[in-house]
């Protein structure tokens, strides 16, 4: 950093961060030309685009065109799931704690038409409602030290794999059948697992807690969870069954604790807290050892309530399951920073192997960021300022480091270029109208 400045930012520094991540990945790409068009479109997704698409991360680049990206996604040959097991190392090494917890949860991204590979109209927690959309699950890894995304299943849902001829247009592999998104969330869990990854306790929303056949499979690898689950959702007490909110009578005033679910943009978020001891092995068939509970929670303001089902393969104090459920928030600061930073819904693929190179380049370029903004907090910080945030350094990476091509013919080529494909569009368009009948 030059003698005078008054922040505590250092470009270069962060450059080569950016440089050892590419780096681990690089072995991956067969040929130089994928690897190099792989470096320009990580740095397109890095940098401040009005939207982000191949077109735009070309252009950015200096390509003539967006044939090159186009064919990174579509064709080229390299490894994309060989690059997503290297972004989960560069996490872990970087943020590695024996007691992360695993966050997996699903997003949708509203689409039009019904050709890219998934779209259909389905609920999506995104907008609360059914939409035409594509969703997919992902499983994000939380420690002290930051989050950050480490591995992605697109949702294809029964329709759509029923429809054979609709999923070989869309790239779908043949030996690909309908998932659930609990059984996508299960396969990743197992690929982190498996590949060393170190972590006591996995946490998601409702779609996960009712899910048995996850929560066995989480019992029988000894990782204890936290899953949310509906009010109506049957448990064992006392041998007898019912639903989570009819077991509020059995909590007395007494037993409810006011703890901190971790930090938000606005200070602690407190809630009060109780627990209920299940009965051991049921309803749940494969009777691991353990402790399993019913964890309550209620808002302090209007006394909305939500329930956890967990699993502990020791006895725990509450404050440490109040903990990970706290870190369910997470991955939704994930999404937001992955769509916002780093072009993850922003893709315009239509095919299977497109979006999950796409989402793969968004992962790391969003591991970056996470393990740019960890360093940094671990480094002394001016009196008066906060550390440096995902956003703050994605901005600063683009204005400092990450100059676009400014050739004023490079720009007037890209405008005619642009204005011819729409107006090919736009013929392409009329001529199917009018071939329609009235």
């Amino acid at each position: 950093m030059a003698a005078g400045h008054s922040v505590d930012v250092d470009p270069g520094r962060w450059q080569a961060e950016l440089d050892e991540v590419l780096g681990r990945v690089a072995g991956r790409f067969g040929r130089v030309e994928p690897r190099r068009r792989a470096r320009a479109f990580v740095r397109g997704l890095l940098a401040d685009l009005p939207r982000k698409n191949c077109w735009t991360i070309a252009e950015h680049a200096g390509n003539p065109s967006p044939d090159g990206m186009q064919h990174l996604l579509a064709r080229a040959v390299w490894d994309h799931d060989g690059v997503r097991d290297d972004v989960r190392d560069y996490l872990v090494e970087h943020l590695g704690e024996e007691g992360a917890v695993l966050v997996i949860d699903e997003t949708g991204d509203f689409k039009k038409g019904t050709q890219t590979v998934g779209v259909q109209r389905q609920y999506t927690g995104t907008a609360g409602r059914v939409e035409n959309a594509q969703v997919a699950v992902y499983l994000v890894y939380a420690t002290s030290a930051g989050h950050a995304m480490v591995d992605r299943e697109l949702y294809v849902p029964r329709g759509w794999i029923d429809d054979h001829d609709r999923c070989r247009a869309a790239g779908i592999p043949e030996q690909v059948g309908f998932a659930t998104k609990p059984t996508l969330a299960a396969r990743m869990l197992t690929r982190a697992v498996d590949a060393g990854v170190p972590a006591a306790w996995v946490t998601g929303d409702e779609v996960y807690g009712a899910d048995p056949g996850l929560r066995a499979e989480l019992e029988a690898r000894g990782i204890g969870y936290v899953l949310a689950v509906a009010c109506d959702h049957r448990v064992v007490v006392g041998g007898a069954t019912d639903r989570a909110d009819t077991l509020l009578r059995r909590v007395p005033a007494r037993a409810w604790q006011c703890v901190s679910a971790g930090r938000g943009a606005k200070g602690h978020r407190y809630y009060d807290w109780a627990f209920v001891r299940l009965d051991h092995g049921d309803p749940d068939p494969v009777g691991q050892a353990g402790q399993r509970w019913l964890l309550l929670r209620r808002n302090r303001k209007t006394g909305e309530l939500a329930y956890y089902r967990c699993w502990t393969p020791r006895p725990v104090p509450l404050a440490v399951l109040v903990r990970v459920a706290g870190q369910r928030w997470r991955i939704e600061e994930t999404f937001q920073i992955g769509k916002g930073l780093t072009g993850l819904d922003e893709h315009q693929v239509r095919r299977w192997t497109s979006w999950y190179r796409w989402t793969t380049l968004a992962m790391l370029a969003h591991a970056f960021l996470a393990v740019t903004a960890a360093t940094e907090r671990a480094r002394p910080t001016l009196t008066g300022l906060i550390s440096l945030t995902c956003n703050e350094i994605q901005h600063l990476f683009a204005v400092l480091v990450l100059q676009p091509v400014r050739d004023i013919l490079h720009r007037l080529r890209w405008s005619a270029w642009r204005r011819r494909q729409q107006a090919r569009a736009r013929i392409c368009h009329y001529q199917r109208q009018a071939a329609q009948p009235p």
